[in-house]
């Protein structure tokens, strides 16, 4: 238990001197969150009831679907997957602990946006600040478990970056935090029901446990956990 613990603070150590990690938590969604920010409250003074789940939103995305990939692909398709076997390490353990951090660094850059938000554009705090924590925790082990699908199925390390960038993009178009989902052609809105954003969005504007937001997060997470277990053994035999 205790060499995991080191791992996991070594992961996250690691993760912090991590240029993509570091430009994908905390410095993209600060420099989103300035300027969106304030374009939202001017032209729309209504959003200041929304600003800090959709932003929110895009931090976790940007963080995840962004950060995290590259960190996988530089475990499982360099030597340090060697290293890992050599050792008797389990394959998983990478996973693992690449996940911890990362879903540490996208708490911390959340509950950021949550203290200066108000302060910065006059924001409306969520009225159950613990339906939306919830709903955070659970958006970002979703969002996780889409990454890591991409870390471990994309074989080329050049191309990581290249994927991650098709996921995010429509991911934050449709989720409804730029403009009301419902303004969306119809094709549009179903497909943008297939990424965990729209599901977070409408799960933290809401700021109520509903079932018809929160099942289709646990089963994108479900279906993730077994993809990623799939493909771990498909690393484990290359």
């Amino acid at each position: 238990m205790n060499g995991f613990l080191y791992g996991a603070v070594l992961q996250w150590k690691l993760d912090l001197r991590s240029r993509t990690m570091l430009i994908a938590c905390y410095a993209v969604p600060l420099v989103f969150f300035a300027i969106m920010g304030g374009i939202f409250t001017s032209i729309m003074p209504e959003t200041v009831d929304t600003l800090i789940p959709s932003m929110t939103v895009f931090a976790v995305s940007m963080g995840a679907l962004i950060g995290l990939p590259p960190s996988l692909a530089e475990i499982y398709r360099s030597d340090i997957k060697n290293a890992y076997q050599a050792n008797g390490v389990p394959l998983a353990l990478g996973l693992v602990l690449t996940n911890i951090s990362a879903f540490v660094h996208l708490l911390i850059m959340s509950a950021i946006l949550y203290v200066i938000a108000p302060v910065a554009f006059g924001a409306k705090i969520p009225k159950n600040p613990g339906v939306h924590f919830c709903g955070l925790v659970i958006l970002i082990a979703v969002s996780l478990g889409i990454a890591s699908i991409i870390g471990l199925a994309v074989k080329d390390t050049a191309n990581t970056s290249m994927f991650s960038i098709l996921i995010f993009l429509p991911s934050i178009m449709l989720s409804g935090i730029m403009f009301p989902a419902d303004l969306l052609p119809e094709v549009f809105g179903i497909a943008g029901k297939l990424f965990p954003a729209a599901w977070g969005y409408a799960f933290m504007v809401e700021n109520t446990f509903t079932g018809h937001n929160l099942w289709p997060l646990l089963a994108i997470f479900v279906a993730a956990v077994l993809v990623c277990a799939i493909l771990l053994k498909r690393i484990e035999t290359q």
